[in-house]
């Protein structure tokens, strides 16, 4: 028999926190719609809850451009974070990362590294994601890798840990080759896991300029400067087979979108897309907190264990995509997977589901998980508790 209880609380909101995961579905409220872009495909997300607000052609493969390098930066940040690599690393520039020596990287964006070139990893990795040096990319993936093909081969790794199903990358800096796509979803959700994964990293993006060899070059994202939004990243890139596409992230109080416009028609064009449409999310949608980390939903009684109950909630802050000005209207329901709850039972074990509502309408389903460890009672209070149970079943 399946039990279901109802509570109903209402919360104000909290500040802002990396999501926990959460089905990528479209959300129906009673909103205009978003406005129709020039671009060949477009998406708009809430970065913390993970939904989708806004779609176009959002899942057709298109060539990725410069936003490859958000994958490159990706693996660079982790290679970083695992400490496999340090900032501080004196990379030996390459003659394949020479552009006069590579005609591949003859009239694309670069850095200017020259052959023996001593360079920190420091100021390779600003190279590739404010100046999108193609040349910086050759040479961090053969110092993270020891060659190109090896750092392709780890983009794609954590392209399919990632859930990024319709992206697959066969160079390290996004320069036209068959076989390389993503898609407009794939490549926000990848801006996405850079803010939540690898925050480091990501505060290189929202720098506007960077000079290296006396040779100063400004951020292509131009939304960098515009005053009407916080946009603190992320990337641009522009080919022939690609169009103009941009992805682009702000924030707003407790709330950051991410947009991803790809096959724009102009380099200004694009960012005008992007900030209509991050404009648009801002202005009809807010993130709320409903529940925070390790605070208990209910405590639910549990049978056979070495305590008589057991807080179950979330182990992460709980975030839900609202109409902009109704979170504190937002209800929450919950239902048990199976009608009692048995030790032992392990702290993070999914015994249930919380249920989002507004309006009676269900908006969000995240896991109920135990907030702690209950183990098993020894013999005398298993039988006890089995008599205990007996008699509630009966009665």
């Amino acid at each position: 028999m399946k039990k279901q209880l109802s509570l109903k609380f209402k919360y104000s909101l909290a500040v802002l926190a990396l999501a926990i995961g959460t089905a990528h579905a479209d959300i129906s409220f009673p909103t205009p719609d978003a406005p129709k872009l020039d671009a060949e495909a477009y998406v708009l997300i809430d970065a913390n809850s993970g939904e989708i607000l806004a779609q176009y052609n959002a899942d057709t493969r298109r060539d990725p451009a410069s936003l490859t390098k958000m994958m490159t930066s990706y693996v660079v940040g982790e290679a970083i974070k695992s400490k496999r690599i340090s900032t501080t690393d004196i990379v030996t520039i390459s003659k394949d990362a020479w552009a006069t020596g590579n005609p591949v990287l003859k009239g694309s964006s670069l850095m200017f590294l020259k052959p023996g070139d001593q360079v920190p990893v420091s100021e390779l990795n600003k190279g590739i994601i404010i100046q999108s040096g193609n040349d910086a990319c050759i040479a961090m993936a053969e110092h993270v890798a020891g060659s190109q093909d090896a750092f392709v081969n780890l983009m794609n790794n954590y392209a399919e840990q990632l859930g990024l199903t319709n992206t697959h990358f066969q160079t390290v800096h996004g320069l036209d080759a068959a076989g390389q796509y993503t898609t407009a979803k794939d490549i926000a959700f990848l801006g996405r896991a850079l803010i939540k994964d690898l925050p480091e990293e990501y505060a290189v993006y929202k720098e506007k300029e960077f000079t290296f060899n006396n040779i100063k070059q400004t951020n292509r994202n131009g939304l960098l400067w515009d005053t009407s939004l916080n946009v603190d990243g992320i990337k641009t890139g522009h080919t022939n087979a690609a169009g103009y596409n941009l992805v682009g992230s702000a924030v707003e109080g407790n709330t950051r979108l991410i947009s991803a416009v790809l096959g724009g028609r102009t380099f200004k064009g694009r960012e005008e897309e992007s900030k209509k449409l991050l404009t648009w999310g801002f202005r009809f949608f807010e993130t709320a907190t409903p529940l925070k980390a390790n605070k208990p939903l209910v405590n639910e009684t549990i049978w056979y264990g070495d305590e008589n109950s057991v807080a179950l909630g979330s182990l992460e802050d709980v975030y839900v995509t609202v109409p902009r000005g109704r979170a504190a209207e937002l209800q929450v329901n919950y239902k048990l997977n199976d009608a009692y709850l048995s030790a032992p039972l392990e702290q993070g074990a999914e015994v249930g589901k919380m249920q989002f509502m507004l309006d009676d309408q269900v908006i969000a389903e995240k896991p109920l998980v135990a907030l702690k460890t209950v183990e098993e009672t020894g013999f005398f209070g298993s039988i006890w508790d089995y008599i205990k149970l007996k008699f509630h079943q009966w009665f």
